[in-house]
């Protein structure tokens, strides 16, 4: 059962000023803005929501499919996929172009200064997922802006099931091109900070977006999430973990543990708790696809959160 996952591909450069910006930034004088923070602790991470999300659900013995535009440094990140067995044949390169990149600086306050470079994500529009030939389920995840509206259009003219997942892509979009993806998403998946913006957006209420779509996902991090459906609320739990060391891309993890669960046709107590678990483990480690486990691992530690199997 194939998933074809359209998003972004990027490095994610994270470097640590051990200080804090405050202490550097003059309040009134913002306005001639001119430093510079030593980091001497620096590290690139592979990452990009199509490569978390196939990543994840390739450690869950699922078929991702990614779908993304990338340049002509992808030589490191195509190694890993390759090493992990992930299907790469709708990797598109873009010559003349860099894979996106997030150069982002966080000081001894966890506050960020992020800079983003989307590079060829702004290609994304190259790719068609009929190109992909027969595939299952789909996700449209952040991706280029013309990307994102052509996937979803062309999941929703070829039949194909997808969830919507705006994500940091959200703000690119009005209120037309909003409701239009609800219209053509089967499901839709948000955080509550973004949930709260689509509402806005679109002027429907959450109740109202879930009315349209088979269920609405919103996950609150520590306080687990919430499945909308058939007129229902089916609260799922957060698990305890080892350790709260990173929570990037716990999003993207969550949303392989979804995919999972419809592509097998699990009920929604069970999906939503897979996700569940898949975030947990994500937030244990540094890094967006640092974590491994086997499946026996997985199913053991999902009985042993949750007192039951799946």
């Amino acid at each position: 059962m194939r998933a074809l996952i359209c998003g972004s591909m990027a490095y994610d450069t994270i470097m640590v000023f051990q200080d804090r910006f405050k202490n550097h930034i003059l309040p009134d004088q913002v306005h001639i803005l001119n430093v510079s923070f030593l980091v001497p602790e620096m590290r690139r991470e592979f990452g990009g929501c199509a490569g978390n999300i196939a990543y994840n659900l390739k450690l869950l013995g699922g078929e991702p499919v990614p779908m993304a535009t990338v340049g002509e440094d992808f030589g490191p990140y195509r190694d890993w996929l390759d090493r992990h067995g992930v299907d790469r044949s709708h990797v598109m390169q873009v010559p003349g172009s860099y894979t996106g990149q997030a150069f982002i600086t966080t000081d001894l306050d966890d506050n960020q200064i992020t800079a983003f470079h989307p590079g060829a994500m702004n290609e994304a529009h190259r790719n068609s997922v009929a190109d992909a030939g027969a595939v299952d389920i789909g996700i449209v995840a952040p991706d280029g802006r013309e990307g994102m509206l052509q996937h979803a259009r062309e999941f929703a003219e070829g039949g194909v099931p997808f969830i919507f997942d705006p994500g940091q892509g959200l703000p690119l979009f009005g209120k037309a091109e909003l409701l239009e993806f609800i219209q053509q998403a089967t499901w839709i998946t948000a955080n509550d900070y973004e949930i709260e913006m689509l509402q806005a957006r679109t002027g429907l209420s959450a109740g109202d977006i879930a009315k349209r779509v088979e269920a609405l996902i919103i996950t609150r991090g520590s306080k687990g999430s919430s499945i909308y459906t058939g007129g229902h609320r089916i609260d799922i739990p957060s698990v305890k973990t080892a350790a709260v060391n990173d929570p990037t891309g716990c999003g993207d993890a969550y949303r392989a543990g979804l995919l999972y669960g419809l592509l097998h046709e699990l009920d929604w107590p069970v999906t939503g708790r897979i996700a569940s678990l898949m975030g947990g483990i994500k937030i244990e480690h540094h890094g967006t696809q640092n974590h491994h486990f086997t499946r026996e691992q997985f199913e053991q530690r999902f009985i042993a959160e949750f007192g039951h199997g799946f």
